[in-house]
């Protein structure tokens, strides 16, 4: 049994190989994950630099690449590589699950193959990664990754993609940024040149609710988002909002944290003119404002 588990992870690594490439663009070569024909995700920290920079796969000479964008929120960069022969990176068909088995898999300096195993620990969000930046979701592992493991790739059992490996850790488990957030934010990267988000044009603070305001609302929730600024000309002044005003839902999505509103206006672009559902005076309003796309 333990033979054949062996022999598994290791036909999982050989499996994802060929789309796991070295990035030249430190001291220290980090590495990336083949997403398209000659176009490799991987992380900002993989990189220190903007010119200069190098692909290479297993096999053959580093390949000159350049940057094509990077997201400030997940940290994820895109990188443009015509005459890179690698293949795309398969994405697992299935969500990773909690005690999941997964490798992560990078590159060395040498540009060998180097690989760790653990399990899915965690897997939760949104995390917060700068002021109005957040990541949807992030899983968390006890698979062992120093610095090289930065833009790499982690896989499940048969090699196909479950996320792109950051190398950061929490409490002393690897982040993971899962495959479908990269997957979309190249996509974006590589169409736009950054990513696509909503805009409705108000600063906001986590704000607790009266126990007997919300109960007498019928609001199943303990908390919303204070409303600190409205913008002039913004979609949010057009509808009507105003400071003091207590947002507690989205486009039929309750509102906690501020972190729930930029999570509900990540994924632009958005249908609009969209129902808000405020507190003000002690009463539900609702409100309908046409989310711009942020520049």
């Amino acid at each position: 049994m333990l033979i054949d588990m062996s022999n598994q992870l290791a036909d999982a690594a050989a499996a994802a190989a060929p789309s796991v490439v070295q990035v030249q663009g430190r001291r220290r070569a980090a590495s990336g994950v083949v997403y398209a024909k000659g176009v490799v995700v991987t992380t900002v920290q993989a990189l220190g630099r903007e010119d200069g920079l190098r692909v290479r796969a297993g096999e053959g000479d580093a390949i000159e690449a350049e940057l094509a964008g990077w997201d400030p929120a997940t940290g994820l960069a895109l990188l443009n590589a015509p005459a890179l022969a690698a293949p795309p990176m398969a994405v697992a068909s299935q969500p990773a699950r909690v005690g999941h088995l997964a490798l992560a898999i990078a590159r060395s300096w040498s540009n060998g193959l180097t690989a760790s195993a653990g399990i899915v620990s965690i897997i939760g969000g949104p995390l917060r990664t700068g002021r109005r930046r957040s990541i949807d979701q992030v899983i968390r592992t006890t698979a062992p990754m120093h610095e090289g493991f930065a833009g790499g790739a982690f896989v499940d059992t048969t090699g196909a993609l479950i996320g792109v490996t950051t190398a950061s850790t929490i409490r002393g488990l690897g982040v993971v940024i899962p495959s479908a957030i990269a997957w979309k934010a190249a996509k974006d990267l590589l169409e736009h040149g950054r990513m696509k988000r909503g805009y409705i044009g108000i600063a906001g603070q986590d704000r607790p609710l009266e126990r007997g305001l919300a109960r007498r609302l019928r609001l199943e929730q303990a908390t919303g988002v204070e409303v600190v600024r409205v913008e002039k000309d913004g979609p949010a002044a057009a509808a009507g909002l105003a400071e003091g005003d207590v947002v507690v839902g989205f486009d039929s999505h309750p509102v906690r944290t501020v972190d729930d509103l930029h999570r509900a206006l990540n994924h632009w672009p958005l249908a609009g003119p969209l129902e808000i559902r405020l507190v003000r005076a002690g009463e539900v309003q609702v409100m309908s404002v046409a989310p711009r796309e942020a520049q």
